[in-house]
């Protein structure tokens, strides 16, 4: 393998922007963000393809300033760093990722208490706005810039186009799994058999529970049950095995839905004090009758990807365990191509730009 470019920049960048709502991607020479005393520059070589990506260029989650990179599960090289940052734990050429958020305040409770992806103040990987007025820019480029605290080094057992997608795909599913306490007793539905979903299974797998993958055909089971490890599998579109998995699980993820999504029907799979967590994110609101929570006593709630800690937890236990994202790559030029491909017919199961 060829030794990595650790050139740094000359502070103008080069990517793959999006100039109106759509998918099409244009080349676009832009100013790097103000290099300051905290922050690490990265030479990045990977970068994961996500469904907020198409939700953003497309103005689906909100009008946002054009042009616009996307692309917030980076992995690349450190090629500089400054005064505050760690030399030791960022020194030149360390393989690390940042992935949908990029600084925080570090100074409210939460950031206090480690859980800095809940900051009211944080900035996004791309669309977030900086106090002098610049707006972030995405991995689909050739270089990235931000606070050390959101740069994760990434564990030498996991290669980088495997640990992209984690970065924000797989804390998104990691982080909730941990929360509610998902281990040996626990019954885990997963719906959705995407990018995240194989990736919430896998977790929910390895972390000892008894998982459920739950989709709206049979058309993914064998991946389901042979490639991910699911215990079992419910195809939603088969009425009596629907109605069979009342009150079945503790804790659901739901990583996907329709725009004719029944979410009163998911619901009674929940049981009573169980929870139902949302980690994909519809466009449109969602329509719940309160006697679908209150008579079970279940819980709707909402998770957001999660602290560095928790990510740098996460990329060892995937280390540990064994759990590779299965992925396609692409090279970064193809990028709108990717996006179509996720937009149109999917991905099997995540798709990964290379440098």
């Amino acid at each position: 393998m060829a030794a990595p470019d650790l050139t740094p920049s000359n502070d103008e960048y080069h990517g793959l922007a999006a100039f109106e709502p759509g998918i099409t991607l244009k080349p676009h020479t832009y100013k790097a963000k103000k290099f300051e005393d905290y922050d690490v520059e990265i030479k990045i070589t990977h970068c994961g393809v996500c469904g907020s990506d198409i939700h953003t260029i497309t103005g689906g989650w909100g009008s946002i300033n054009y042009p616009q990179v996307v692309g917030h599960e980076i992995v690349g090289h450190v090629t500089r760093i400054g005064s505050a940052v760690d030399p030791k734990k960022y020194a030149i050429g360390t393989r690390v990722g940042v992935g949908a958020q990029c600084r925080t305040c570090m100074t409210c409770k939460d950031c206090k208490a480690g859980k800095e992806h809940c900051c009211r103040k944080g900035i996004d990987t791309y669309t977030g706005k900086y106090e002098d007025g610049y707006i972030s820019q995405g991995g689909y480029a050739d270089y990235f810039r931000c606070h050390y605290n959101w740069v994760v080094p990434i564990p030498d057992g996991l290669p980088s186009e495997i640990a992209a997608p984690m970065l924000c795909a797989g804390i998104t599913t990691y982080q909730p799994l941990k929360k509610y306490g998902v281990g040996p007793g626990k019954r885990v539905g997963v719906i959705g058999l995407g990018g995240l979903g194989h990736l919430g299974i896998m977790w929910a797998v390895k972390l000892g529970a008894d998982v459920t993958a739950i989709s709206s055909s049979s058309r993914k089971k064998s991946d389901a049950l042979n490639l991910f490890g699911a215990h079992h599998y419910l195809d939603t579109s088969n009425p009596a095995e629907l109605a069979a998995h009342d009150a079945a699980f503790d804790v659901v993820l739901c990583t996907a839905f329709g725009n004719d999504t029944d979410w009163d029907l998911l619901l009674k799979m929940v049981d009573s004090d169980g929870v139902f967590v949302l980690v994909g994110l519809p466009e449109k609101p969602i329509s719940i009758k309160p006697f679908s929570l209150c008579v079970p006593q279940v819980a709707v709630v909402g998770s957001h990807i999660g602290s560095p800690a928790m990510i740098a937890e996460m990329l060892q236990f995937a280390v540990d365990h064994g759990v590779k994202t299965v992925v396609e790559v692409k090279p970064m030029e193809k990028a709108a191509e990717a996006l179509h491909q996720l937009h149109t017919t999917g991905a099997k199961y995540r798709l990964v730009l290379q440098r």
